[in-house]
């Protein structure tokens, strides 16, 4: 495992393990660690070899959201402050990751946690996760994609009762509305983000890919642009080393070796 400052990571096969290391202000976000994690999320875009990641977070809490008294005056001069040319986490900016992500919750998620969460595709919360939206108590709003990606995966009603309030919710509510798609016991919910990284990464990740860029292209542009790419798509995978190998696999009734080619 490596340590960049409040940001770890860890290789486990073709899963990048993502982890937040700043406990004992309850992971916290300052300029620097969101700085880190957007390195760690290109480090996962840019390595042939990493075919899918898990974000989780050290200690008791995921995050408290952003250090405000830190942060705040960034913002306010300069923006969301990120690298130049890395990967958004929050895919609000610049290049898409193209690569899936399951994120891995506990305790506090605050904020800026729940929007990594909808930026992310699967997440699973320990049943003692509690959620709150709250930048409408601090005087500004959410800005790292929940007004847009809320809606969209709680329906507005359900979105609009907590971003409006600000009130705090529980893992049940979270997975009543989908924000998260299991609640599992406290300390399991990492190996079972785990368990279905490395599941996804039995798959021919190109595929996979292919399958997270069709979804997307619905969603931020409409169902005919997705519909106009699917065959066009599917005709480029149909080329590759792991489709010949999908196929194959399949007559000779056995596992595929799939290499990302």
């Amino acid at each position: 495992m490596s340590e960049t400052g409040f940001i770890t990571t860890e290789r486990r096969g073709h899963v990048l393990l993502i982890g937040f290391n700043r406990p004992e202000k309850r992971n916290a976000f300052t300029s620097t660690m969101l700085g880190e994690l957007a390195t760690a999320y290109t480090e996962l875009e840019r390595d042939p070899e990493l075919w899918a990641s898990v974000v989780f977070a050290h200690g008791d809490h995921f995050t408290a959201g952003l250090d405000l008294a830190e942060v705040a005056p960034k913002i306010a001069d300069a923006g969301f402050p990120l690298p130049e040319g890395s990967i958004d986490p929050w895919g609000t900016q610049g290049a898409h990751r193209t690569k899936p992500i399951v994120a891995a919750v506990q305790g506090w998620v605050m904020t800026l946690g729940i929007e990594l969460l909808l930026a992310s595709d699967i997440r699973i919360a320990a049943d003692d996760s509690r959620f709150a939206q709250i930048e409408v108590k601090r005087g500004i709003y959410p800005f790292g994609g929940a007004t847009i990606r809320f809606p969209q995966v709680a329906g507005w009603g359900n979105a609009m009762r907590w971003l409006l309030t600000g009130d705090e919710f529980d893992a049940a509510e979270a997975l009543r509305i989908g924000l998260v798609q299991e609640v599992v016991a406290p300390g399991h919910q990492l190996d079972r983000a785990v368990e279905l990284a490395e599941r996804i990464c039995e798959q021919a990740p190109l595929g996979v890919r292919a399958t997270l860029a069709s979804a997307r292209t619905a969603v931020t542009e409409g169902e005919a642009a997705a519909v106009a790419n699917l065959v066009p798509d599917l005709m480029k995978l149909f080329g590759t080393e792991d489709a010949k190998e999908g196929v194959k696999s399949f007559v000779e009734r056995r596992k595929a070796n799939f290499t990302g080619r």
